[in-house]
């Protein structure tokens, strides 16, 4: 652990190098001084399946607000990631304010399907950056249990008749996996082997305790099988299966037969309920405040592609942002690419070479699951955590967006 320790501190000391200048240390940086995250539940059965959205933010900002002994007035704006609530920024506003934070400090929501928890963090880092506001929040929040993606209706055919691609945005995501499966030759055998290394990787974590120190516990009701209210305290991750292998994949028949035999409810991302958050601040401000800085936000950005192979963005998102950097993969430590199904998150590790070992290394949205608005804050919050307990220094983020685009956040550890 110690030479892996020293390995990566030198890597990153060439002076004038790509790594040197991000890594630099400048009063204007943005920084992180705060990352949490709920437990993630099981959508529909698991331990949130009784709380609201309004409920689990407000929750999770009272944790924020607690735990960093920050004066809420500070706070000018909190956005809120969330796909499947058109009503999410009216619950924001309402939670903020019941977890002590003035009206002074204004909210929005923002729908960059599943990377809008990265979008939130981005738009809230962009915004101290320009000056517009000194402080910010951002949260990823989803309750699956109400809500998904699924669209209601399908487009105006003044629309759909113009493009192909147009009648593609309508495609359910199974669909699109088994497109990727299908069109690039990721085989079944290859997606439950993936799934099993996941959950191998999620139930060594927990096991651990890897996740304590991310994890805020949440207080709420539940109502149990006989309609009985009670109280609970949620703690922990309930997604990862104990003892999965890639055998015990490979029975679980196919979700989508209609689309393709490759993609299962084993080695696709679990709908699950969750949310995550950041505190980000100028670095001058969180010295001025007396606050901790985990972490330097350096850059994101966004890609598109073809809709009906969206889980694909990371392939081309993470190649825009290294080369905004001027870096390459052998400069990052611990990658975090979202698991929306195997057969994407296959194609992403091969086609760019990525070294499985830095890829989510606690698991990721197979195992653990994937509430929609809140896997990329969720993902900055664990990767951070992981680079504090290996020593490791640069993080990157990626995820894949319904109807074909990626996006990619970029981020150095200081603790």
């Amino acid at each position: 652990m110690a030479v892996e320790r020293l390995g990566s501190i030198l890597k990153h000391l060439s002076p004038g190098s790509a790594l040197s200048q991000i890594t630099s240390k400048n009063a204007d940086d943005i920084v992180i001084t705060l990352a949490i995250r709920t437990p993630l539940a099981k959508a529909r059965k698991g331990s949130f399946k009784d709380t609201s959205l309004e409920y689990l933010v407000y929750a999770l900002l009272k944790e924020v607000k607690d735990r960093s002994s920050l004066d809420p007035a500070v706070v000018e704006d909190i956005c809120l990631g969330n796909v499947s609530d058109g009503k999410a920024a009216y619950k924001l506003r309402a939670a903020a304010l019941a977890a002590g934070f003035p009206n002074t400090t204004s909210c929005s929501s923002l729908n960059r399907f599943c990377s809008s928890g990265l979008k939130a963090t981005a738009d809230i880092a962009h915004a101290i950056s320009s000056g517009s506001i000194g402080v910010g929040i951002a949260i990823g929040a989803e309750q699956m249990t109400i809500g998904g993606d699924a669209l209601e209706a399908p487009f105006d055919d003044q629309v759909t008749k113009h493009s192909q691609e147009s009648v593609d945005c309508m495609e359910p995501m199974g669909w699109t996996s088994e497109n990727v499966s299908r069109d690039f030759g990721i085989t079944r055998e290859e997606m439950d082997k993936y799934a099993a290394e996941s959950f191998q990787r999620a139930e060594r974590a927990q096991k651990a305790g890897l996740f304590d120190d991310e994890i805020a516990p949440i207080k709420t009701r539940i109502k149990d099988a006989n309609g009985e209210w009670k109280e609970v305290t949620v703690t922990r991750d309930e997604g990862i299966r104990p003892g999965t292998t890639a055998e015990g994949l490979g029975k679980i028949r196919a979700a989508f037969p209609q689309w393709g035999p490759t993609t299962t409810g084993g080695n696709a991302s679990q709908v699950t309920d969750g949310a995550a958050a950041v505190i980000l601040m100028k670095r001058s401000t969180a010295v001025k405040l007396g606050q901790p800085i985990l972490a330097k936000y350096v850059g994101s950005t966004v890609a598109g592609l073809a809709p009906r192979i969206m889980g694909i963005g990371p392939t081309v998102a993470i190649p825009k942002l290294l080369s905004q950097h001027n870096l390459t993969l052998n400069d990052i430590d611990v990658v975090e690419i979202n698991e929306a199904f195997a057969s994407m998150a296959v194609y992403c590790r091969n086609t760019l070479g990525l070294d499985w070992a830095k890829l989510n290394p606690r698991g990721g949205a197979i195992a653990l699951g994937h509430p929609l608005g809140a896997t990329g804050t969720r993902q900055i919050v664990t990767g951070l955590s992981e680079c504090r307990r290996t020593g490791k220094k640069i993080l990157l983020t990626s995820m894949c967006i319904g109807t074909g685009m990626g996006m990619a956040g970029l981020f150095v550890n200081e603790q």
